[in-house]
């Protein structure tokens, strides 16, 4: 029988993980949360308002930057997919997704040379925009914070899924990823502009999510589809981070926990969102995500919706390539050609062409 489906996202208050008396609760709240949803609100998370004002703030700056500025830190500019990147540069489901952004990471200087797999030259430094020395420190000060943050939750994680502290911690990239994306603000008397802000999908490029919804609660977007097929509205809640299951962690917990599928709609308001992208590591093969926990998952007693929906969609386990960092290289490169032809030409016709 199928599971009942949700129609609202639930909220996990992380400080109840800090007294006895509500740690069981807190559990079994995140145990739903990650068995039959994929997708929750973080409050009381322990990321300091001043860091996540600052950047909210620093959005509007950023974006209205000139376009020399953002053509000079542009994505095409970097062997690890690191910059500036305009509305239409991206499509999902076949559609332009009317979205800009900048993408950034965990600052890491460049370590790969042609000894090493080629996707090891993922890893590598930002790009900053000159003349903007505080938005380096805005990000990167986010970024530390959005990593520890991510860390304690992952314990939370599997003592939900009655796993002991830091069993998933080892699965984790030494680089993650972080996106400031603009939606700019749609007539809203013209048919033939398309609304999707970026079209219906699964987090493929990371383990965990953790997204701050950056403007006022009146702006809508962000949806979530259920398992009856209905799209379900994740409202901005001031103090919150969205958080949801990215396809790595589907695969190494067996399809307990999915990746739940999603969207954002534009609209009559301009929206900013800032996704945090845990990342996995680039040497991770399908035989070790696939068995690391395969015993336990197997007799983890958890509800089921059918075979189908329990069968895991994943391009990593499908693909032709054995390691994460192969399969998101070929991503990669296919999202973004002119990167591929420039700094990836050994690789470029093979992804391009392998539809596997």
């Amino acid at each position: 029988m199928a599971a009942a489906s949700f129609n609202e996202i639930p909220i996990i208050d992380l400080s109840q993980a800090d007294d006895k008396s509500t740690n069981s609760k807190l559990l079994d709240n995140l145990r739903y949360a990650l068995t039959e949803v994929g997708f929750l609100y973080v409050s009381n998370h322990g990321v300091p308002g001043t860091t996540i004002d600052e950047l909210i703030n620093a959005l509007p700056t950023l974006f209205k930057l000139d376009k020399e500025v953002k053509k000079s830190v542009a994505l095409e500019n970097s062997p690890h997919f690191l910059g500036y990147s305009g509305v239409g540069s991206e499509n999902t489901g076949g559609k332009e997704d009317q979205r800009e952004q900048f993408e950034f990471a965990t600052e890491l200087t460049e370590t790969w040379h042609p000894g090493l797999p080629l996707c090891e030259r993922l890893r590598g430094p930002n790009q900053w925009p000159k003349g903007h020395p505080e938005l380096r420190s805005t990000v990167e000060a986010y970024i530390r914070e959005l990593t520890a943050l991510g860390e304690r939750f992952l314990d939370l994680v599997a003592q939900a899924l009655s796993l002991p502290p830091g069993t998933f911690q080892p699965f984790l990239s030494d680089q993650h990823r972080l996106k400031l994306v603009h939606y700019p603000a749609l007539p809203a008397d013209d048919p033939a502009i398309s609304r999707q802000g970026v079209g219906p999908h699964k987090d493929s490029s990371g383990w965990w999510t953790f997204l701050l919804q950056a403007s006022p609660p009146e702006v809508k977007g962000l949806q979530v589809l259920n398992k009856a097929g209905e799209w379900v509205d994740v409202p901005v809640i001031p103090g919150t981070f969205v958080v949801n299951i990215g396809q790595a962690f589907e695969v190494v917990t067996n399809g307990a926990c999915k990746a739940t599928t999603h969207r954002v709609l534009s609209g009559p308001h301009e929206r900013y969102s800032v996704p945090f992208f845990q990342g996995v590591r680039r040497n991770l093969t399908k035989s070790e995500a696939v068995g690391s926990l395969k015993a336990h998952f197997s007799s983890l007693d958890i509800s089921r919706e059918s075979e189908e929906g329990h069968a895991i969609d994943s391009a990593f386990l499908k693909g032709k390539y054995d390691t994460w960092g192969e399969s998101q290289l070929r991503t990669k490169v296919r999202s973004h050609r002119e990167n591929g032809k420039k700094f990836y030409s050994e690789v470029y016709d093979q992804y391009i062409n392998d539809d596997a």
